[in-house]
């Protein structure tokens, strides 16, 4: 990041993906002073630190006005330029916090939940990711889109906001939905809901889509993947994986990939007729 200096044009600063990056690299280059440890040492430390406080405060006025646009039922068009050209690939970036800013979700309380051996520990999925998700999906209005094991319910939340269809999110974490829920209220979002369920024992007949950021493993995932099999048996559904689950989800015969299988990136299945077991 040598290419950013404290003298950087305004206009070039003020690009919320290059701000994300310039904000990044003042914390590498001139951290911030430990509480006791008073003020900045030198004067360019002082002209880091107001330079941070500017950009900040212009993220600020940004996501204050992402979550008005929300409010008022026109969140797709307000994202829509951070949304051109989004790459598959890569992992968290400028557009997590974008993310971020626009959800503005509390830190939950402390996890309550003791997690089996075959759970994962709780991540977002990678803003980019759910972006390319909500593009490969291309939601309608009667699609329900459930997020199993939505942990703090980016995937739910954004899809509420960039898509006319209804959004679920299915969490064991009590303190997660918490937040979630907090979250959705704030923004206005009503076709999104959040339950507090194991994903073993969850209610999937209203689902269309199903997403799974691998939030478990072994027989927990067997169970899971056997309830949506019982679904598909009933209508056509998807399967959306992210991560190592995808390879297993891969090896299910009633499942059709619809382009590359990769654990680096989103993959969408289609349900297909087999024959019973």
């Amino acid at each position: 990041m040598s290419h950013f200096n404290l003298r950087m044009p305004v206009e070039f600063r003020l690009r919320p993906w290059v701000r994300a990056e310039a904000l990044d690299w003042l914390e590498r280059m001139f951290p911030e002073p430990l509480p006791g440890e008073g003020t900045a040492h030198t004067e360019l430390d002082a002209r880091a630190q107001a330079l941070r406080q500017r950009l900040e405060a212009a993220d600020a006025r940004l996501f204050q006005a992402l979550r008005g646009a929300v409010l008022q039922g026109r969140g797709a068009d307000s994202l829509a330029p951070w949304l051109d050209d989004v790459p598959a690939g890569g992992a968290y970036d400028h557009l997590d916090a974008l993310l971020s800013g626009l959800l503005q979700l509390e830190p939950p309380a402390a996890p309550s939940v003791e997690l089996s051996a075959e759970m994962v520990f709780y991540q977002p999925t990678p803003a980019r990711h759910i972006f390319d998700l909500l593009r490969q999906l291309r939601l309608a209005p009667h699609d329900v889109l459930v997020d199993i094991g939505c942990g703090l319910g980016h995937v739910p939340l954004l899809a509420a906001i960039l898509t006319g269809a209804r959004s679920f999110g299915i969490e064991l974490e009590p303190a997660y939905v918490a937040s979630a829920r907090r979250a959705a209220d704030a923004l206005g979002l009503d076709r999104v809901r959040f339950d507090i369920a194991d994903a073993r024992a969850a209610d999937y007949t209203a689902g269309t889509v199903f997403y799974l950021y691998t939030p478990f493993r072994g027989a927990v995932l067997r169970d899971v993947l056997d309830a949506l099999r019982a679904q598909s048996r009933q209508r056509a559904i998807r399967i959306c994986t992210y991560g190592p689950c995808t390879t297993a989800v891969a090896r299910e015969e009633w499942l059709e990939p619809t382009g590359h299988v990769s654990t680096e990136r989103v993959v969408v299945f289609s349900s297909r007729n087999v024959p019973p077991d």
